[in-house]
């Protein structure tokens, strides 16, 4: 078990309304997986508070700062790499897929996938970041949770990616099987999350641990979740980012009919 009964250096201080901080994780021995444990009540933290307290007034500033890295110390450069080089495994070269990348915040990675010509929708609860996203990134834009925009305004996309998501919420199963019924013929999910047991290496302060991540997995755990929503795995990778964060990446596909 972790515990904390304060923040950890470089979490951001969330407003939690009078409540007493103190939360801790549990790893599962059977899957490794790390389950967050507390009754502080985050049910308000995407509808605005996450973006303004993380980014405040600096949400293009800092879209312009990652965006213009290097690719040797870009997060968001390797992650495109990856999805470009599987989505060449499985389409014609003449495609123009369609994305929907859900919870895109700065949209940093829907921006490098509109570069290589690809047809990018940003969907986000919080009301400021879908504005930074269509109108810095000019992307197409949906305002909301997965879970609760109408299926008919979403449509079917080639691509569905969650990039640092399924950490934030509590149930990621249904995340994925809602991703499922949005999913196009042919089409795959791309996932990254945080690895649990990587972070646990160097210590409780790790940012895969800070207070917004109700889940931290594990390979394991990633197939698990993934297969329990209907999605079969096709690979897992084990990666440290050039931010150095402990990332696991994964390519979830329909089951092949037997």
């Amino acid at each position: 078990m972790i515990a904390y009964d304060a923040p950890p250096i470089g979490e951001t201080r969330f407003d939690l309304k009078g409540q007493a901080y103190r939360r801790a994780y549990t790893r599962c021995t059977l899957c490794h997986h790390w389950y967050a444990q507390h009754d502080l009540d985050l049910s308000g933290l995407y509808e605005g508070a996450y973006v303004s307290s993380t980014y405040g007034n600096r949400m293009r500033q800092t879209f312009e700062r990652i965006i213009s890295l290097p690719p040797a110390q870009s997060d968001n450069a390797g992650r495109a790499a990856s999805v470009l080089a599987f989505a060449a495994s499985r389409f014609a070269s003449e495609m123009r897929p369609k994305l929907l990348d859900i919870g895109s915040g700065l949209a940093v990675f829907p921006a490098k996938m509109k570069q290589s010509g690809w047809r990018c929708t940003a969907l986000d609860p919080d009301p400021e970041a879908a504005r930074h996203a269509r109108e810095t990134v000019g992307v197409d834009v949906v305002t909301g949770s997965l879970m609760d925009v109408p299926r008919e305004l979403l449509g079917q996309h080639d691509v569905i990616t969650f990039n640092k998501v399924l950490e934030h919420v509590e149930d990621p199963v249904g995340m994925l099987a809602r991703a499922l019924e949005l999913l196009a013929p042919g089409g795959f999910v791309y996932v990254e999350v945080p690895d649990g047991d990587g972070a646990a290496s160097l210590g409780a302060g790790r940012e895969e641990f800070f207070i917004e991540h109700h889940h931290v997995f594990s390979p394991a755990s990633l197939a698990l979740t993934a297969e329990r929503a209907g999605l079969s795995v096709t690979r897992i990778e084990r990666l440290r980012e050039p931010s150095s964060k402990f990332t696991l990446r994964a390519f979830l596909v329909r089951p092949e009919a037997p």
